[in-house]
């Protein structure tokens, strides 16, 4: 199993219990069966990171991605990984930053919805600080661009997730909003960085 309740007890432990929240997302077929087909050996779940750089963050491009379209990065972890081993090896080849994680801040649980199917997923999100990094990643088949971005410019980054009909964009642009409003809650983001 790649995550298991020790390791999710054990994040509480160091970075606190998250929110949860449960999402219907509805997809096209071609996204459903690529979902089906990353669930090798029964992974599903990704571990998303808002990297903090100052009032900025981390944030990568895909290739797939439109123009102007930015996200947090995220991946899966390796069977055998903790979070810790799993986390600092996706950012590191996904954005070339080493980072420090501080807060576990939300878990999802979404259905990914094609016609009468369903495939299920789970997604783990972190805050963290940047520590150092020249932004030179090594996931060149996944990414293409990885830059600072302020957290107004998410509002941007979800509208246009919207205007794809990907609903794993969709789901993304809602993800965000609900991590925003958790983080308004509990102090961790200001209303003054989000109007910037």
């Amino acid at each position: 199993m790649f995550v298991t309740d020790q390791m999710l007890a054990e994040a509480e432990r160091l970075y606190g219990r998250p929110e949860e929240r449960t999402f219907g997302i509805s997809v096209t077929e071609a996204e459903y069966n690529r979902i089906k087909d990353s669930q090798v050996d029964g992974r599903n779940h990704d571990v998303t990171v808002y990297i903090r750089k100052d009032d900025q963050v981390v944030v990568i491009a895909k290739h797939i991605y439109p123009p102007d379209l930015y996200r947090a990065p995220s991946g899966g972890l390796k069977l055998g990984e903790d979070f810790h081993e799993g986390v600092f090896r996706e950012v590191m080849e996904e954005t070339g930053c080493v980072v420090k994680l501080t807060d576990y801040v939300l878990r999802t649980s979404v259905a990914f919805i094609y016609e009468r199917d369903m495939v299920f997923w789970r997604s783990f999100i972190f805050l963290a600080d940047y520590l150092e990094g020249d932004f030179q990643f090594t996931d060149h088949d996944e990414i293409r661009e990885v830059r600072l971005a302020d957290w107004s410019d998410f509002a941007e980054f979800g509208r246009i997730m919207r205007e794809t009909e990907m609903g794993g964009l969709h789901y993304r642009a809602v993800m965000h909003e609900e991590l925003e409003k958790i983080l308004l809650e509990r102090g961790l983001l200001s209303e003054e960085l989000l109007e910037r």
